[in-house]
This record gives structure tokens, sequence and C-alpha cells, in this order.
């Protein structure tokens, strides 16, 4: 095995303002651990209280998301494996990303999802939350009641990224990205 050049990692990290980065299984307390890291950075970085809060609230809802759906689909540690990157842009922006692996059909409905929810605006956004409230919730469904994402999407400044990377085994590498 080669060993990591962690210069190069740290310039790359560094090109890109990559404040947080983690690669490996998500357990609920490496999610908390992580979430403390990511609030002390954003208070060092002075973020005013609202964008960190936003910022906060997607990396728990896309992380929580990567536990419970490996938990679900009884997946071992590597494919339980998640990779997260937080970065701030320039701007005061920040862009949170998580990517895990899922079954490609579950990836096709997740990009279907993302893509009826891009072209909203704030206030379709808000609609489709609330109408996604007040809807009865199927007690056999394995997720819950599908409004995570499109808080995600309402806390986002712009349409989520999302991404697939097919692997050939009937899985696929999927990755979301919101700019907060």
């Amino acid at each position: 095995m080669q060993s990591a050049d962690l210069h190069e990692l740290r310039e790359f990290c560094t090109e890109r303002r990559i404040m947080l980065c983690f690669n490996g299984p998500m357990s609920r307390s490496l999610i908390e651990e992580i979430g403390n890291a990511l609030r002390n950075h954003l208070e060092a970085d002075r973020v005013q209280p609202g964008a960190a809060m936003d910022v906060f609230a997607v990396y728990i809802e896309l992380t929580q998301n990567i536990r419970h759906y490996a938990a679900r689909m009884n997946y071992g540690e590597e494919e339980a494996s998640a990779t997260v990157v937080i970065a701030r842009h320039g701007d005061g922006r920040h862009e949170v990303s998580a990517g895990n692996v899922v079954e490609a059909a579950d990836a096709e409905a997740l990009m279907h999802r993302i893509a009826d929810l891009a072209p909203l605006d704030r206030a379709a956004l808000k609609a489709r939350y609330k109408e996604q409230l007040r809807a009865p919730r199927d007690p056999d469904s394995p997720s819950g009641a599908g409004l995570g994402l499109i808080d995600v999407a309402r806390k986002s400044s712009g349409p989520l990224q999302a991404s697939l990377h097919q692997r050939g085994d009937g899985r696929a590498f999927f990755s979301l990205t919101a700019l907060i």
C-alpha cells in the first residue's frame, strides 16, 4: 500500500477551501463529534448565526440520512462508508457535500426527486414542504416523511447538485451538494 501524501492532500484541501472532510463509516457518535468540530469552525470564522445553523442542519440531515440508509440496507462497513466535505467560498457561502453507496434503483429515485425540486423557487419549496408535511404518511415506508430533502433544498441558495457514479454491481455512489 502506498502511503498518502499528506502535503498534497493539505494543498488540495487548502486550494478548495475545504474546512472539514471525512471518509469512512458514519456512526451516531461520529456524526455528533464532526458536528461539534463544524460548529467550532463556523464560530471561529464568525459565520452569522442563521447561516451557521443552516450549514449545521444540512450536515446533520445528510449524514443521518446516510447512516439510516446504510442500517436499513444492512450494509457492511465498506458499503456504509460516507464521504462528507464542507468547504467555504470566498463570498461567505458554504458548500456541504455528502456521498455514499446506494442501490441503483434508490439512486435513480433520488435523482428524480432532486430534479423535481430543482426548478422550484423559495415560495414553491415552502409550499411543497407544507404539502408534504400534511400528506398522509405510509406506515410501511422505510424512510421518513420525505421532508429532509425538501428542507435541504429550502436552505440551499440554489438548486441542489447531485451526481451518480455507477459501480457495475447494481449499486452507485450518490453525491449531493447544497450551497448555503
